[in-house]
């Protein structure tokens, strides 16, 4: 079995400008929608990146016609909301928890059974969380006996519209009972206990599909249709993340980064920087397919230590490895708490993190939904990325800050979210190198 290792030397800074790769959770959204759609729909920005090339190739097996990817143009025929067909095998997802807990939704209301299958990382995530308000619906998934993947969707169901009350924030749920929802009798509302990512609801009304919003609310009412249509895909923030942590940690640091998503339930990583203290300001600020964009400038600054505000912490959930490290470059303490989700992403983030960082010499303490860092002088030392693609990018950019050698080791799922990065972090002066290992 092939693995992936990073090898990253001490200190050195970032300059120059770049775009990075389109937005992971737009580029899935845009392909589901697209396919259910009626008419051509065209993509501009998609990721070519694993995990959403796992959501287009799940729809190729259910018949639709998706032409391309190529530099990002991405062309659907669309299927309409009843035109997909039964898979002639398991659709295998690969590592994306975002593919199987929103085609968990869309499948329940198909005629035709589907059995999703994924990576052993995958596998070990909990769909309960998706699987027992879509049984409230009427949906009937079948998963292991410790509620994961493989997940069995039976077909031929009737679903009903519901309310929901989101027991914690997450934008995947709800994603999925919207999805859902298109295919239900009635009204389906979800109410969020926090403001999580809109992008589900701002693409449905791309597709010309009537979505409400009331404060926390959220509802559609099923049996309409989608129309195709044109997006842009912005440059994913998630991705930006690490290179706006690392211009602000290494001294004489300059970064442009350029068509930069900025939606309102995203900009968490902008937020927390701030109030860290970060040198930050955003540029030529526009629209582009629905999604507000901007070139981000970041410079070197001392960050200082916060408690960071529990209201942020779903607008920052996948930032939150990176921001973690720039928390162990930081004057005195900070403090994170209300961040539960960690836990049951691609990996045990908060645990993973923790280890990572007392292995690089940084006090750290870890609780059941957040951490304690106090910042210091980070060591070298060897880290265990346990296969997280956020985790591995992460320590990447602690070597800024670091005064030996970092070897990272199980990095090969980066190329899920951001293919390029080794090349893209070299070029703006991270010292880093890739090698492949047998083990």
């Amino acid at each position: 079995m092939n693995f992936v290792n990073f090898h990253l030397g001490p200190g050195g800074m970032l300059r120059g400008e770049c775009r990075v790769a389109g937005d992971k959770s737009i580029s899935h959204r845009a392909v589901m929608l697209g396919s259910i759609a009626t008419g051509m729909t065209r993509i501009r920005g998609f990721l070519e990146a694993e995990d959403a090339i796992s959501t287009l190739n799940a729809f190729r097996a259910m018949g639709v016609d998706i032409r391309r990817p190529d530099q990002g143009e991405v062309e659907i025929q669309g299927r309409g909301t009843r035109g997909l067909n039964a898979p002639e095998s398991p659709l295998d997802l690969g590592n994306s928890g975002t593919s199987m807990r929103l085609l968990c939704g869309l499948l329940a209301g198909q005629e035709f059974d589907s059995l999703l299958i994924g990576d052993p990382s995958l596998s070990r995530r909990p769909m309960q969380r998706v699987t027992r308000p879509l049984a409230l619906m009427g949906g009937r998934i079948d998963t292991s006996g410790q509620g994961t993947a493989p997940l069995y969707i039976h077909g031929g169901r009737h679903l009903t519209g519901i309310e929901y009350e989101l027991p914690e924030a997450s934008a995947q749920v709800k994603s999925c009972l919207l999805l859902a929802g298109l295919y239900a009798e009635g009204m389906t509302s979800i109410t969020e206990p926090a403001v999580t990512r809109d992008h589900t609801e701002r693409m449905l009304r791309g597709f010309s599909y009537p979505v409400r919003r009331q404060g926390n609310r959220v509802s559609l009412t099923g049996g309409d249709s989608l129309i195709g249509t044109e997006i842009e895909v912005p440059a994913d923030i998630s991705s930006a993340a690490f290179f706006m942590v690392g211009a602000s940690i290494a001294p004489g640091s300059e970064v442009l980064l350029r068509h930069v998503g900025i939606n309102p339930t995203r900009t968490g990583i902008i937020e927390i920087l701030n109030q860290m203290g970060a040198d930050m300001e955003l540029e030529n600020v526009r629209e582009a397919g629905g999604e507000p964009v901007a070139d981000i400038r970041v410079k070197s600054a001392n960050l200082k230590g916060i408690r960071i505000p529990q209201e942020l912490v779903p607008l920052a959930i996948d930032e939150f490895p990176v921001l973690l490290v720039a928390a162990s470059c930081a004057e005195g303490e900070t403090v994170l708490t209300g961040a539960r989700e960690l836990r049951v992403k691609e990996s045990d983030r908060i645990q993973g993190m923790l280890d990572g960082l007392l292995e690089l010499g940084i006090d750290a303490i870890a609780s059941d939904d957040g951490m304690v860092i106090r910042g210091g002088r980070l060591c070298g030392g060897e880290v265990d990325s346990r296969g997280d693609h956020r985790i591995a990018m992460a320590f990447s950019i602690a070597a800024l800050r670091a005064n030996e050698d970092i070897l990272i080791r199980d990095c090969a799922n980066v190329n899920t979210s951001f293919p390029g990065f080794v090349e893209m972090a070299r070029t703006l002066g991270l010292k880093i190198s890739s090698e492949e290992s047998r083990q």
